[in-house]
């Protein structure tokens, strides 16, 4: 027993050690990786900033144009919705008319087609 403790603590510690030095090798690369990267990621990001700060500009007159043409047309059709209330509110006020035209037109046709009940009936006799 005490030959294979040896050689797994001999083998074990070789493991343990070349773990640590890997895992070390990979920290420093890390560090080193993000070092390298840095001025790159600043780069980047003065690139996107000028590039929105670029589009804002350019994107400013066609907005202002846009506000200007949404009054114009919020004029244009309050306008025309005046126009169109004071057209529907003639169409109803003739529809009024012509339906108490008929009405009346129908209250006296009832009127004159109505058979007085206290009259005889006419007979083939008569």
């Amino acid at each position: 027993m005490g030959l294979s403790s040896f050689f797994k603590n001999l083998f074990g510690s070789t493991k343990d050690s070349s773990a640590n030095e890997i895992t070390d090798q990979a920290e420093t690369t890390f560090e080193q990786a993000k070092e390298a990267a840095a001025p790159y990621i600043e780069k980047a990001e003065t690139f996107v900033e000028e590039t929105f700060a670029k589009a804002r500009e350019a994107s400013e007159p066609a907005l202002e144009s846009a506000v200007e043409y949404a009054h114009h047309a919020k004029d244009i059709v309050s306008e025309y919705v005046e126009k169109a209330s004071d057209s529907i509110s003639d169409v109803i006020d003739s529809i009024k008319e012509k339906t108490a035209e008929l009405t009346s037109d129908t209250e006296t046709f009832a009127a004159e087609t109505v058979v007085d009940a206290s009259e005889k009936p006419i007979t083939d006799e008569d």
